[in-house]
């Protein structure tokens, strides 16, 4: 029996790769850390070694890149495979992402693109997935107990939003135009719009007042980090803040988050819900269950789409360039392109029970198919096993 070893550092897909890894024969340890170790972490580096002189790994996985552990890898002679949920990684634009050791999969196909663009060996496109048997599993314990018109389950940003916390720094022009940018990508809803609008010009301004802190390893730029870590993250919280506003005015929003709801004052906040406990049971009991992709996510299906489809529920998600290749819209989810759309659906499918419900079902039957952990993670072994 092969054994490897796994980094857990609360990735919402710990548990479920774990088990499929168990599944297919593989014995597994594992090693947690509260802290993300992208930097090196001395202390870290020698448990990992320690344990890894001690065992014979198979190879070393982690969801989501980390440089340190790549490096650690390398002067390891270990195999080291990660699989991204999160796009951009920053961590990935680092002279480590090179190492002969790596194997990367990631969700996003322009992500893959790009770093096959720039020569970076064994990395392959590999979209997210659900552990449909668990969600079952534990739905067929007990009734959901949650019972929404519409449901949202994420994050508003209110708490990483760090663009309200240093724009005042900025002169009064380049303000101006970052909050004109901000605008334009509601308005058009093209994640390339951003990079375009951040010109050279406004780049040097920016670079004027923002202190870019990287690693001397990083070949990271400020236009990527401020377009992602910075405005991402503003856009994500405006446009998701108008929609529900939008909604609440005409039909029962829930919110199901631990931030504060200021300026929401119809939806109804109902804190935070476990992701293995508790979600599925919302996506289950929600009539309409929205999704509203992050900007720096700029072709792929987030997780929380596979998130509500396994456990049955009905999805109105933003569109994403990679859901044909997976999913067909009306059919199996439905698609919105900006605000008046989602009212209109959302009116529609209220009112539309019997064709809703066959959507969800739909939804969930096709994951069941083709979108599972197990399916992946063997698809991912033999990719492993041929180079």
């Amino acid at each position: 029996m092969q054994k490897i070893l796994i980094y857990r550092w609360n990735s919402y897909n710990d548990l479920d790769i774990e088990q499929t890894f168990r599944i297919l024969g593989y014995e597994v340890d594992s090693v947690e850390r509260k802290k993300k170790t992208y930097d090196r972490d001395v202390e870290f580096e020698s448990e990992l070694t320690e344990k890894i002189k001690k065992e014979k790994y198979a190879f070393f996985f982690t969801m989501n890149y980390f440089p340190a552990i790549s490096n650690l890898c390398e002067r390891l002679s270990l195999r080291y495979v990660c699989w991204t949920c999160d796009n951009p990684l920053i961590g990935m634009y680092d002279k480590s992402v090179f190492n002969d050791c790596n194997v990367i999969f990631t969700f996003d196909k322009s992500n893959y693109l790009e770093f096959h663009a720039r020569g970076v060996k064994n990395i392959y496109y590999m979209p997210l997935a659900v552990n449909t048997g668990r969600i079952d599993a534990l739905i067929a314990e007990r009734q959901p107990g949650y019972q929404d018109e519409i449901s949202f389950v994420g994050s508003l940003y209110t708490d990483r939003n760090t663009y309200d916390n240093i724009k005042d720094t900025f002169p009064e022009e380049l303000r101006g135009y970052l909050d004109g940018v901000i605008q334009a990508r509601l308005i058009v809803p093209d994640n390339q719009i951003v990079e375009e609008m951040l010109t050279p010009d406004i780049l040097e301004k920016i670079g004027e007042n923002y202190r870019l802190e990287k690693s001397e390893d990083s070949f990271s730029d400020l236009g990527l980090i401020f377009s992602t870590t910075v405005l991402g993250f503003k856009i994500a919280s405006v446009e998701r803040k108008q929609a529900l506003i939008a909604l609440s005015k005409k039909y029962p929003v829930s919110v199901y988050n631990r931030e504060k709801t200021n300026g929401l004052l119809r939806v109804c906040n109902k804190g935070p819900v476990d992701y293995w406990q508790q979600m599925p049971f919302v996506f289950a009991g929600s009539k309409i269950n929205l999704n509203f992709t992050i900007p720096n996510i700029k072709t792929g299906l987030p997780l929380r789409i596979f998130d509500v489809l396994g456990a049955g529920g009905f999805l109105l998600t933003n569109f994403q360039p990679e859901i044909p290749s997976f999913f067909e819209d009306g059919k199996d989810l439905v698609c919105f392109s900006g605000e008046q759309d989602l009212m209109e659906k959302a009116g529609y499918y209220l009112s539309h029970d019997k064709e809703r419900e066959q959507i969800a079902q739909n939804g969930q039957a096709k994951v069941k198919q083709f979108h599972t952990y197990l399916l992946r993670v063997k698809e991912m072994l033999d990719i492993i096993e041929k180079i």
